[in-house]
């Protein structure tokens, strides 16, 4: 993982920008119209070690499902930080972002359902910057780490319709964490990628049935969590966020 000494603040997504991503996007589909782009097209950051060790423990301890959603999130969220948000693009480390992206559920992986009774973006952040910060990490890996772990806290931290949280500010690295899982999970901003881009990564990393596995997570989680951080996007039972992802009629042609 290379360092960018100048502005490792802008290098791992530190950069605050507001949470609500209405604000962002100005009431707009889109701010800039979404180009074509294809998995051959973007190159993820394998050659990192630190991004080779996330994505070998992420196809271990993830269901198939699972790990190409988080495989998606990362092409979604590249397009959408590169044609949405150009001034930032440059910046932002393509491994901090893949790390972010292949760890940001691992939190729902079987082995955790019974081993712990924390929310799982926040067993999966602990678990995320222990994985990333063995052995000693450099000053640089250290920095990717907690930026990692700040953003799979957040990812849930979001609003859908009338329900979730709008006021403040997220990391860059975290506001593009949240829009490609939206994207991914519910169809939000839709018109954000390009329909080509979206068809050529479905090929590359397929669903699955990825609507019926997330919603039977959360629904899992919040019963057997009720204090679950996913209520409170689900409400006490979940119904909420599930049949969001299970109405996803966006991907329904994917599935």
């Amino acid at each position: 993982m290379t360092s960018n000494i100048d502005d490792p603040i802008a290098e791992h997504g530190w950069t605050p920008v507001p949470l609500d991503a209405d604000a962002i996007f100005q009431g707009k589909p889109y701010l800039h119209e979404p180009a074509p782009v294809l998995v051959k097209d973007i190159h993820f950051p394998s050659d990192d070690p630190l991004v080779a060790r996330a994505q070998e423990y992420a196809k271990e301890q993830l269901p198939l499902q699972t790990y190409n959603h988080s495989m998606r999130v990362f092409y979604w969220a590249t397009a959408i930080l590169h044609q949405q948000f150009p001034s930032h693009a440059k910046a932002l480390s393509p491994s901090t972002l893949a790390l972010a992206c292949l760890l940001h559920d691992i939190g729902t992986a079987p082995a955790f359902w019974t081993s712990t009774r924390l929310s799982f973006e926040f067993h999966g952040a602990i678990t995320a910057i222990n994985l990333l910060s063995s052995p000693p990490p450099s000053s640089t890996t250290s920095q990717a780490a907690e930026a990692v772990c700040e953003a799979i806290i957040r990812h849930q931290d979001l609003a859908l319709g009338s329900v979730g949280v709008r006021a403040g500010t997220i990391t860059l690295l975290g506001q593009v964490l949240q829009l490609a899982t939206v994207y991914d999970n519910v169809g939000a901003r839709a018109y954000a990628v390009h329909a080509a881009t979206r068809d050529d990564v479905h090929r590359a990393f397929p669903r699955g049935g990825w609507e019926a596995c997330f919603a039977g997570i959360v629904r899992r989680e919040i019963a057997a969590k009720p204090w679950a951080h996913s209520t409170h996007l689900g409400g006490p039972d979940g119904e909420l966020i599930a049949n969001a992802v299970e109405g996803n009629l966006l991907m329904k042609a994917y599935e």
